[in-house]
């Protein structure tokens, strides 16, 4: 119940009021089944509404959908509304929003593909490690290739597309086996038939859209239909968290306000942190922390506090701990620990105390001015103004009616063209160029049995131009060596000409000066038998006369007559022919 910036939650010994300065540090609801975990759901979030915060919820039981509808006075709300002495009480209903995933009643909630991502989509379908790792290279060439993964069928096409390309990619993504292709594609069929075909798609949801107040400033409550989608807890957890992880991403830092933006209550939270791998639980994580700065406060609905992670639980500072049953040590050590995350109240014993509230009782602890957690109180949870049951069909009816704007902005699925539409376009591409491949392929064939053809009848005329011409040079070879062998003959014909020319102009030389030769001999034999009658002759008729000459004159005439005759008898002995 809001009372100016505050929202009076509970009565125990004190008041318990949730500060709306406060409400961004995130809380946590907790309580076994029955407790009163979803009534104490709708005073807080009735009293975010009236303050102006819109808020976000899912109805997994159906009787959120009574925050549409006032309440019913009956002698039980009398009874509670005189033990918490509440003056001028009236019963409203806040403004709400219906919204759904699964086809059912309320505005249809789609996003894309692109848009929740190979992580948490990886976690939606139950990957491995490797075929998460396929899926990452599957969003990266969607991206490198700028085709939209809006639906699921964009998906499954750009699995099969990748597959089909395995090898081309291989070198630049790392591999891709064909079997962790497969096993996606089977888990796909799974989610597709839990209802994920009309899930992921477009127009995708605007969170802009549940920023909204009605005409007199109160915050629109967001309920979403989720009694079918719980059916599916992987797509309930994961749309949850993708809601939270964008609003994050989305919104700009405000910093501290004097009230949240907006609030966020996760029931059953239990389904979101089972398995979660470590690397989506530390994007969690780091979501927790950092998003209260944005306005935003998020609250966890579940059974046990033992469901959220310690490091989650950390960061939830609003406490309201119902009932818990402990029939198990496991149990009783789950109690003990809830028990020691409160502020130690001297009056009572928390663990006990956790065993034996009752409906409508819970441990409560809020943040004070201060922003330090309150002493723990045993309280009485307050009545909702609203109905604690579900809304009647007439009210949601009604409700369902004033959406027109956004029935007509999201009612209709949109097609647009996606990597679906692109992988078959570009696969009659592909066909048209394998065709066009296929034919040019023919083509170069016969270009190169004909230019084999051809080139085999230019060899065979070129070898038969080159034994043509081959016979050709050796007849012209005979024919010059003929030529050759002629013109040798002649040559030699005419040096033995000149050589038997040149042998009678020798031998006619030489004859001739053999004649000369013995022609001089004769003078010289004539002239020296001459000579030698005149020596003879003379010498006796001059003898008496003349002995006694003078001996030297004598002895000259003997040297000459002996030297003429020396060579007279050389050549006779020897002979006078020279060889020339």
């Amino acid at each position: 119940m809001l009372q100016g910036d505050r929202i009076w939650m509970a009565q125990g010994e004190n008041p318990c009021y949730l500060l709306l300065n406060q409400a961004n540090r995130h809380g946590l609801i907790s309580g076994a089944s029955g407790t009163g975990k979803t009534v104490t759901l709708k005073i807080m979030a009735e009293g975010l509404s009236k303050a102006g915060v819109p808020v976000f919820m899912a109805d997994v039981k159906g009787d959120v959908t009574g925050m549409a509808q006032p309440g019913v006075d009956n002698e039980n709300m009398q009874k509670r509304i005189a033990r918490f002495g509440l003056e001028g009480w009236t019963y409203e209903g806040c403004p709400c929003r219906f919204w759904d995933v699964a086809g059912g009643w309320g505005i249809p909630i789609r996003i894309t593909v692109s848009d929740m991502g190979p992580m948490l989509l990886s976690r939606l379908l139950g990957l491995s490690d490797v075929q998460a790792g396929v899926l990452n290279v599957v969003f990266r060439v969607a991206d490198d290739m700028g085709m939209l993964l809006i639906d699921l069928k964009d998906l499954r096409a750009m699995l099969n597309y990748v597959g089909e390309h395995a090898k081309e990619y291989e070198f630049e993504y790392g591999h891709v086996a064909s079997q962790s292709i497969g096993a996606i594609l089977r888990e796909l069929i799974a989610v597709e038939d839990q209802g994920g075909d009309i899930f992921f798609g477009e127009p995708a949801i605007d969170l802009n859209d549940w920023f909204a107040t009605d005409e007199i400033g109160h915050g629109y409550v967001n309920i979403l239909n989720a009694s079918q989608l719980i059916n599916t807890p992987q797509i309930y957890a994961m749309f949850l968290l993708w809601m939270m992880s964008e609003l994050f991403e989305t919104l700009p830092e405000v910093g501290d306000l004097e009230k949240p933006r907006f609030v966020f209550f996760f029931d059953e939270a239990h389904l979101l942190f089972n398995g979660m791998p470590k690397e989506l639980l530390d994007k969690l994580i780091q979501v927790v922390k950092l998003i209260r700065s944005k306005g935003v406060g998020i609250y966890f609905i579940t059974q046990s506090p033992s469901d959220i992670p310690n490091e989650v639980l950390a960061q939830l500072s609003n406490r309201i701990q119902h009932g818990l049953r402990a029939y198990t040590p496991a149990e009783q050590k789950a109690v003990r620990a809830a028990a020691e995350t409160f502020r130690s109240n001297p009056k009572f014993d928390s663990a006990k105390a956790i065993l034996e509230l009752g409906t409508g009782e819970a441990l409560v602890s809020f943040l004070d001015e201060e922003g330090r957690p309150s002493i723990v109180e045993n309280a009485k949870m307050l009545p909702p103004q609203c109905l604690m049951a579900a809304a009647d069909d007439e009210v949601i009816e009604h409700a369902l009616g004033k959406q027109t704007a956004l029935d007509n902005k999201y009612g209709n699925a949109l097609d647009r063209e996606s990597a679906y539409e692109l992988i078959i376009e570009r696969r009659a591409e592909e066909e048209a160029q394998a065709e066009l491949e296929y034919e040019r392929a023919q083509l170069e064939k016969e270009r190169a049995e004909f230019e084999a053809m051809k080139a085999k009848e230019e060899e065979r005329a070129r070898k038969e131009a080159e034994k043509k011409a081959a016979a050709e040079e050796r007849a012209r070879q005979r024919q010059i060596e003929q030529m050759e062998r002629k013109r040798l003959k002649e040559l030699e014909a005419e040096e033995r000409k000149r050589i038997q020319a040149q042998e009678r102009a020798r031998q006619k030389a030489y004859n001739e000066e053999m004649r000369r030769r013995e022609k001089e001999r004769q003078q010289r034999e004539k002239e020296l038998n001459k000579a030698i009658d005149t020596l003879m002759g003379g010498g006796k008729k001059r003898s008496s006369s003349k002995s006694r000459s003078s001996s030297s004159g004598f002895d000259d005439m003997l040297d000459v007559f002996g030297r003429q005759a020396g060579d007279v008898i050389m050549r006779n002995i020897f002979g006078s022919r020279k060889r020339w």
